[in-house]
């Protein structure tokens, strides 16, 4: 059983007002990170200490992800209470997929982009086949341009890219300028700052967000790089963790 002040949302690496298909997401994510025979994740740590996070990880699904469960979790730890307290019954009543409310800033204004899609909707219905197509053409050709990799290919370094399975920040750099990705290009095609970008980079983690925001960050680093998000993500924030509480001799 997980220690009692262990958070189950800090095991799935989701924020506590997550949607439950956001939580199921996670768990996936999550499992396939840490099961398989995985040689890399292996190189990392034990197929025991695999087995543990696998059974923290089922037991935190087995409780936030499954709606009446997650509302007394969340009741008991004082979680998603300032959202509104009478939200946990509406929500339970209106809906089994249950989450808590968020705040209106967060949501925005609903109904406006409901009226905007519907006023929208007859003109993209009456749009040519030809323009439909053209749009389609200038759409890839625009992805190309913002998340296309052009540099020259180095078949030392592109096997030392395969074979690594502890990826830090000092190698993913490496790894960046090598693919010619700028900083400021990494933060466009990212939408992630160019400070967050550095932080991850020189492993400043006083200077970084919540794990489970940072391993999103990594993510979308390694995707952008034509990288395993999966093991890229898993494996440097294990090297985090284990610079913010280094082993004992």
């Amino acid at each position: 059983m997980m220690k009692e002040n262990k958070n189950y949302y800090d095991v799935l690496e989701v924020p506590v007002d997550a949607t439950l298909q956001e939580i199921h997401n996670a768990y996936i994510r999550a499992k396939n990170a840490y099961s398989g025979d995985s040689v890399a994740l292996y190189s990392l740590m034990s197929q025991d200490d695999c087995a543990a996070i696998l059974d923290q990880i089922e037991e935190a699904y087995s409780v936030i992800g499954v709606a009446e469960k997650r509302r007394e979790y969340d009741k008991a730890r004082g979680l998603n209470q300032e959202h509104t307290v009478q939200g946990f019954n509406e929500e339970m009543h209106s809906k089994p997929d249950y989450a808590p409310k968020r705040k209106e800033s967060d949501l925005g204004s609903q109904t406006e982009k409901d009226l905007q899609n519907s006023s929208s909707e007859e003109y993209v219905y009456s749009e040519s086949e030809h323009s439909q197509k053209n749009h389609a053409t200038v759409t890839k050709v625009q992805a190309f341009q913002k998340f296309g990799l052009n540099y020259d290919q180095d078949s030392s370094f592109e096997q030392e890219i395969e074979n690594c399975s502890n990826f830090t920040g000092d190698f993913l750099k490496k790894v960046r300028e090598y693919k010619n990705v700028t900083v400021e290009r990494m933060a466009d095609m990212t939408r992630i700052s160019k400070t967050y970008i550095r932080n991850i980079e020189e492993e400043d983690y006083t200077k970084l967000p919540a794990d489970v925001y940072t391993r999103g960050f990594v993510y979308q680093y390694a995707k952008c790089l034509k990288l395993n998000p999966d093991l890229v993500a898993t494996s440097y924030i294990h090297h985090i963790r284990q610079l913010k509480n280094p082993p004992q001799a």
